[in-house]
């Protein structure tokens, strides 16, 4: 990186800012992710190769600014883990299960966020942005944690239930659909969070199961010698039984 910033270096990576790379960071986590669902070790490899060059360029950039280098990124992380880990590293002792590591996890969180003046004022203060799904997640998550919600999957999947029917009564209506759409989207990922489904994830792996199925629709359509746009919806649709019947085997 050292070199590809470098006065005779890359015309390309020394017009890089923080900002114009952050679709890349964006970008590079999603191929990893890609590479996970698809269980592609090699490819899996290359792309955390690919993230981690995106790290090494921002800490790069901050380094040139007096900020911090790629070895205060390393140290700190490293040493985070340790102070959030004295089951591990310290003399801590009964946290002996992933419910007490995760309860005491956020318990030095906040004592961190303390420390700092951070204190969140609200029960939903300091979530993280991130992708939809993930911190709608996490907003469950914390809700739940102060008894703000269904005690088991029963009364989130009634929820979907009601909110499925409300979509329906607001067709017709664009605004309306607009945001009953996002509550049952809303809506499912609880369910999700009740059943223990990272929603995300699971929405990942059935977008992928879709593309996988349809490359299985077209590979007959081609054995016909016909394209989707020249085909029927209810050929297509036929062939779909046969290409998730394919899948299960």
């Amino acid at each position: 990186m050292d070199r590809l910033l470098a006065p005779d270096g890359c015309p390309w990576d020394r017009e890089q800012t923080l900002d114009t790379l952050r679709p890349f960071l964006v970008e590079e986590t999603y191929e990893v992710l890609d590479a996970l669902a698809k269980g592609d070790a090699l490819h899996h490899c290359e792309e955390l190769g690919d993230l981690m060059m995106q790290i090494v360029f921002q800490a790069a950039l901050r380094r040139e600014q007096g900020a911090f280098d790629i070895e205060a990124v390393s140290k700190g992380i490293a040493d985070k883990l340790v102070h959030r880990h004295p089951h591990v590293f310290g003399e801590q002792a009964g946290v002996d299960t992933s419910e007490k590591v995760l309860a005491q996890w956020d318990e030095i969180k906040a004592a961190e966020k303390a420390a700092k003046g951070n204190t969140p004022k609200r029960t939903l203060d300091g979530i993280p942005p991130g992708p939809a799904l993930v911190r709608a997640q996490k907003v469950g998550n914390r809700c739940g944690k102060i008894g703000f919600d269904w005690p088991g999957w029963e009364g989130s999947f009634a929820k979907v239930e009601e909110e499925v029917r409300e979509v329906k009564d607001a067709i017709g209506n664009p605004a309306e659909v607009h945001a009953e759409l996002g509550d049952l989207l809303l809506a499912t990922v609880n369910l999700a969070r009740k059943l223990k489904v990272d929603a995300e994830q699971a929405l990942i792996d059935a977008t992928l199961r879709f593309e996988q199925r349809f490359a299985v629709v077209e590979d007959l359509l081609a054995e016909r010698n016909k394209t989707p746009a020249q085909s029927s919806l209810e050929e297509m649709d036929a062939l779909w039984d046969v290409a998730k019947a394919r899948w299960r085997k």
